[in-house]
């Protein structure tokens, strides 16, 4: 619990917006920067476990909603 205190506390001296969930047997902070989301999830024995996603940039006009739904659907 103390390591993510600590983290928070960092977060918000650094006014880095983050957001909280439960997942699995963890405490998961999502944090959004520019470019990069990270999930950094902190579990009851004390591990952290950390993955970011990296953007490069690109982005997609309206069309691109299809394919994300063809592609992640049913």
């Amino acid at each position: 619990m103390k390591k993510l205190i600590e983290f928070l506390n960092e977060l918000e001296k650094r006014k880095i917006y983050y957001r909280i969930n439960k997942v699995r047997d963890s405490i998961m902070v999502e944090v959004a920067v520019p470019g990069q989301r990270w999930e950094v999830e902190f579990f009851d024995d004390s591990h952290v476990e950390i993955e970011k996603f990296i953007s490069f940039g690109e982005m997609y006009g309206e069309a691109e909603i299809q394919n994300l739904l063809s592609d992640f659907s049913d």
